[in-house]
């Protein structure tokens, strides 16, 4: 269930570049992005909080509880500041390197760097499973993305820093909870500090940002879209789903993300991918497949059980 919770959660994470093609004129993506993360993770700390509440009232009498203190409110709102930024940072590798290139190296980057930041703070050394899927996976999305931009300018380097910046702020999202979860926060709490810190944060640049866009049908649906599903809901399933897995397999598994946008991309958009593009996708899921069967298996160590 772990496992099928972080790819429902990519699969959301996937819908945000249709969900903006299909936007009304006049958007930016920083106007976007912040009214993504002022909507979202709002949406996000009330969703979390709720549940975190519930399942408070459900936990048996005398459970030992986490010590609340500098540091766990130090990660959570570490959490949020990653939120936070890792939309500017995304869009400004894509705006400099276009959305194929951008993508594929924010993307790309973030199970690597999750899976060595892990192995830097735990000095346990991912699985063989994790680091063969996560390669087949990787080279799915590099297939993917360059399948038809062969004749592409030289890459920027300030949009491949913006690019590497993305992904690893998404790494550090995913250390930072798991070490939480690993100290028996309950993850639902662990989320919704994120979310309180991403929104307070992103509110700071609603003067700044136009947001006349945001008074037409079509942009209050795509704002509520990004904000409550691919930000709230989606990462209440991410970090449950974290709950039972490692921030690196995690990570990996959130590279169904570019599976479903380019699935979205021919069937809503009017797409078509390349040759080697379609060989990327078929790449990409197969380095996912092998990656959910071989967490069937527990972490270790063994995390923090969560009542369904």
């Amino acid at each position: 269930m772990h496992v099928l919770a972080v790819l429902a959660a990519a699969l959301l994470f996937g819908t945000t570049g249709t969900s903006q093609a299909l936007g009304p004129e006049g958007t930016t993506p920083l106007s976007i992005g912040v009214m993504r993360m002022v909507i979202g993770g709002t949406g996000l700390a009330v969703f979390a909080f709720a549940l975190a509440a519930r399942h408070a009232r459900r936990r048996q009498a005398g459970a030992l509880r986490p010590t609340p203190g500098i540091r766990p409110l130090s990660l959570m709102v570490l959490t949020g500041a990653c939120l936070a930024v890792y939309q500017p940072l995304f869009f400004l590798g894509t705006g400099r390197n276009g959305v194929a290139v951008g993508t594929v190296v924010a993307l790309g980057s973030a199970p690597i760097l999750a899976g060595l930041l892990e192995w830097a703070l735990t000095r346990r050394m991912p699985s063989p499973t994790w680091m063969g899927a996560t390669a087949l996976a990787t080279l799915g999305v590099v297939l993917l993305g360059f399948g038809g931009d062969a004749g592409a300018a030289a890459t920027d380097p300030i949009g491949l820093l913006g690019s590497i910046g993305a992904g690893a702020s998404f790494a550090v999202i995913a250390n930072a909870q798991r070490r939480l979860l690993d100290e028996g926060w309950d993850p639902f709490t662990v989320v919704g500090g994120m979310g309180a810190s991403s929104a307070a944060l992103s509110a700071l640049a609603l003067p700044f940002v136009d947001l006349a866009w945001l008074g037409t049908t079509s942009g209050l649906v795509m704002a509520l879209w990004l904000g409550l599903a691919t930000i709230a809901i989606a990462y209440v399933m991410f970090t449950w789903g974290l709950s039972g897995l490692t921030a690196a397999t995690a990570a990996t598994l959130t590279l169904g993300e570019p599976l479903t946008a380019s699935v979205l991309g021919i069937a809503v958009l009017g797409e078509r991918l390349s040759t080697l593009a379609i060989v990327g996708l078929v790449v990409l899921a197969a380095g996912l497949a092998l990656l959910a069967w071989g967490s069937r298996s527990p972490r270790d160590p063994a995390p923090y059980a969560v009542e369904a």
